[in-house]
């Protein structure tokens, strides 16, 4: 039984170091699988953004003219009204944060669930991201 056991601890464990792929980040974000033949492709795929065009020191951001903003979940935004958390809302926040009015703050693009959400927006020509945990709104910070 020892030996049997012995013997399944090592295949499984020579399995996982079998792997000869990495997923590696590049300097602009993106990450880069790399394969064992010397050969790499893109995990994340480009998005659908191509009228944005963000500064290279990422602060600025420039939008076409004929832009429009990314339409939201109905159902999503119909369970966050009861606490006060929908994109309105959100832009309300924005615009309080950043000596704007509504008008001037554009929803750029988004990630969200019931739960949790990440809006990114250009606020009066500076883009700026906010996250939502539940009902909680607040402004994304880089640690590093």
């Amino acid at each position: 039984m020892k030996a049997s056991c012995f013997v399944l601890l090592f295949v499984i464990t020579s399995l996982c170091f079998a792997q000869n792929t990495q997923i590696v980040k590049t300097d602009d974000g993106k990450r880069v699988l790399l394969n064992d033949n010397f050969t790499w492709e893109y995990i994340d795929k480009e998005s659908d953004t191509t009228s944005i065009l963000i500064a290279e020191d990422g602060v600025d951001c420039n939008v076409a003219d004929d832009f429009e903003e990314p339409a939201l979940n109905r159902k999503i935004q119909d369970q966050l009204k009861k606490g006060r958390a929908t994109i309105n809302d959100v832009k309300k926040k924005v615009a309080k944060d950043y000596n704007c009015t509504i008008d001037d703050v554009l929803l750029l693009s988004f990630s969200e669930q019931k739960t949790k959400a990440v809006y990114k927006f250009c606020a009066n020509g500076i883009r700026v991201i906010y996250k939502r945990v539940g009902h909680s709104i607040i402004k994304s910070r880089k640690l590093f």
